[in-house]
């Protein structure tokens, strides 16, 4: 497995905190509670777990207390 630089720009300070929060919070809710006989029951899990809790049902403080959804309909 190759790993995939950042993408990020430099001196940008607002590019990483979103995704170290992210990647924080999935550790805590899925990872830190899991351990995976293969890479393909992780792949399930952890699109399940995006795609099905955390921008569905999921409610983020940065949004108003409401699900990504949710904002993506009222935006619209």
């Amino acid at each position: 497995m190759k790993a995939i630089p950042s993408m990020s720009r430099t001196g940008c300070c607002y590019d990483t905190p979103p995704m170290e929060s992210f990647f924080h919070t999935l550790k805590v809710e899925l990872v830190h509670e899991r351990r995976w006989a293969t890479w393909d029951e992780a792949r399930r899990d952890l699109f399940a777990y995006i795609e099905g809790y955390y921008n569905r049902q999921r409610i983020h403080s940065t949004l108003g207390y409401i699900t990504p959804e949710q904002a993506e309909r009222n935006a619209s």
